[in-house]
């Protein structure tokens, strides 16, 4: 597997299938680990960052985490590589910024991706299409179980797992997942979402997490604190209470757009086919927020004639990144937009 492989289809969690995945669009856990022997990357040398990367790589080549598995040496790969892994939910935007010894390894059709030297040593994740935390935390789990048999990660017997982050001590565990809720966007009643998980103490961010607005009606909700509670505590109450809750209040809201605002529901969906069919410039952000509504159109039966997963495409193939890899040099202004929409009419069916 090359990086190039990645940039002309959607990884496998934007397949658009999976359960309940008409509003969740997917699920991801990820675990901080630390190496022992090593300090927290704040007060690692650059030498010893060095040394650690190179020994966790080779644990991850060695203990083959998947079929195939992909090492890319970030303090080595160029900006729009980086940009591109980050568009992918492969690294974050920290990690493809930071300097020093660093890299991801990548696996199992991108459901597994490791960042090494990020802010903890290693931060393992698994993505899932849809709402599949059982099978994300049994992938992810084995995974960790394979790298624990070779690195010895560090662990108080008191506190759980030691993370540079006080509030990934314990577990170590990030439940994250992803919802599209354009009906609550819509309807004005977005905020239940927002009060619902203040009182769950869940932070509500945009489609690349922390620091993200949220465009195109995406939103990742994600636990703060892991210890305390077991993985399979925290795994729980997402799995039965949080993420219930919300698909709720969002079915709620689309059924009162399908029932009392019909012909609003409508012009909105159908405005924003046919803006999408027929522009010759578009902004990251105007087509976020016109595949949000296309999609929602499809969802309830209002779009019969384009396919789910080519508007989940849609949605990683028209960032900056993966259109400059596609077009196989540096695109900018009206350049970039007009790329952008050329691929939304090719992949719409529009020429």
């Amino acid at each position: 597997m090359k990086l190039s492989d990645l940039t002309n289809s959607a990884s496998e969690w934007l397949r658009g299938s999976g359960p309940l995945s008409e509003v969740v669009i997917s699920s991801r856990i990820r675990l901080a680990r630390n190496v022992n022997g090593f300090n927290f990357l704040s007060r690692c040398s650059r030498a010893d960052r060095a040394r650690l990367e190179r020994r966790i790589r080779d644990t991850i080549l060695e203990a083959a985490i998947a079929d195939k598995t992909l090492y890319v040496d970030l303090a080595q790969a160029p900006d729009l590589d980086r940009q591109l892994l980050v568009e992918r939910h492969l690294i974050s935007k920290q990690h493809a910024t930071n300097e020093g010894a660093r890299g991801v390894a990548i696996g199992g059709g991108e459901t597994i991706s490791i960042m090494v030297n990020e802010e903890d040593h290693l931060r393992i994740q698994v993505l899932r299409s849809g709402l599949q935390l059982d099978e994300a935390w049994e992938q992810i789990n084995a995974v960790d179980d394979k790298l624990e048999a070779q690195l010895d990660f560090a662990f108080s017997p008191r506190f759980g797992y030691l993370t540079a982050c006080p509030t990934n001590v314990g577990t170590g565990i990030r439940v994250s997942v992803m919802l599209h809720l354009p009906a609550l966007k819509l309807t004005g009643e977005i905020e239940k979402v927002f009060r619902a998980a203040k009182e769950m103490r869940l932070a509500v961010r945009g489609l690349y997490g922390e620091g993200t607005d949220a465009t195109g009606d995406f939103y990742q909700i994600s636990n703060q604190t892991t210890l305390g509670k077991t993985e399979d505590e925290i795994i729980g109450d997402f799995k039965h209470v949080v993420i219930p809750k919300i698909i709720e209040y969002e079915h709620h809201a689309r059924r009162t757009l399908l029932n009392d605002r019909t012909i609003a529901l409508d012009d909105k969906v159908h405005r924003a086919v046919g803006l999408l069919r027929s522009a010759r410039l578009m902004t990251s952000e105007e087509t976020l927020f016109l595949l949000s509504h296309l999609r929602m159109g499809i969802n309830l039966g209002r779009i019969k004639n384009v396919d789910l997963k080519t508007v989940n495409e849609l949605v990683l193939l028209t960032q900056p990144a993966h259109l400059q890899k596609h077009a196989g040099r540096k695109l900018e202004g009206d350049m970039r937009r007009a790329a952008r929409a050329e691929l939304i009419r090719q992949r719409l069916g529009v020429v």
